[in-house]
Formats: structure tokens, sequence, C-alpha cells
């Protein structure tokens, strides 16, 4: 919203993964708030796995897009590459999804092109959860509520 600091962000998707989700996994809930240093910040995967161990890395490399691909090779090779990630990327992804579409109802940006794009992110994040028979209670907790704020934000649009 521009007033909010970014850090706010991370620290709920950290939260949502502990809170909502139920996760106590300290990797996880450290990847959780450093989700998205790679991609939106100055820091490597070399710097987190120094700092945080190896599967801490891993795990916010999986959430990493890669800004050299072309656009259109970037969302699908994303996918791909959550696919492949264990169940913490995509547990994480979950919770992202989720602070975004709660994101949503504070601020001026509820038009119909935020909301579908925010559901259709959502969407992408439960498929992959889904197809990788990710069973962990806390990635099933993840899916129902995930779920159920997309299909809130779903009846919005009709």
């Amino acid at each position: 919203d521009g007033k909010t600091p970014y850090a706010a962000h991370p620290n709920r998707v950290a939260l949502t993964v502990a809170l909502v989700f139920g996760e106590s996994d300290e990797t996880t809930i450290a990847a959780a708030l450093l989700h998205d240093v790679i991609e939106d910040g100055e820091t490597d995967y070399d710097e987190i796995a120094e700092e945080f161990g190896p599967a801490v890395a891993v795990a916010v490399a999986a959430l990493s897009k890669d800004a050299r691909l072309p656009e259109a090779e970037r969302e699908p090779a994303y996918d791909r590459q959550l696919a492949e990630a264990d169940w913490r990327a995509r547990l994480i992804k979950l919770g992202d999804v989720y602070d975004n579409m709660s994101d949503l109802a504070s601020g001026a940006r509820t038009t119909p092109d935020a909301i579908r794009r925010v559901v259709s992110r959502a969407d992408r994040a439960i498929g992959l959860a889904r197809t990788c028979g990710d069973d962990r209670p806390s990635v099933l907790t993840a899916i129902e509520h995930v779920q159920a704020l997309a299909d809130r934000w779903r009846e919005r649009m009709v």
C-alpha cells in the first residue's frame, strides 16, 4: 500500500504458517521469514545457507522466481521448481498467497483484475500442494484455509 513496511509481509507469512496452518518446524518458519529475500533483495543462496543452513536456503531458493528467464517462461519454471521442492516450499507458498488475499481486503486494490490474479495464484498453489501429495497436517490445513479464502474472493467476483 506504499505505507506498510515490506517486512510486514514475510512476518505475516511466517505467522500464518505457524499460527493458522499449525506448523512448528523451525526450518519452515525461518524460510517463511526469508521467502522473498533472494527474489526481491540482494541476498543470495550462499548467504542464506551460511547464516541459516542449507535446508532454509533450499526452501527460499525454491520460492524465488528466476528473473533471468523471459517473462513467458518465468511462471511455468517457477511452478516446476515448487513441484520439485519439498513440502516446506509449498506450505510457505500457500502462506504467501493467503497473506496476499488477506491483504487485498485491507487496501484499495480490490479491483476485479487484482482479485482474479490473487485467486489464480491461490488456485495454482493449492494445485501444486495437492498434486505433489503433500499430506503433512499443516499442508492439508493450509489448503483448506487458502481454498476457503479464495472461494470468498471468488464470490465477490460474481
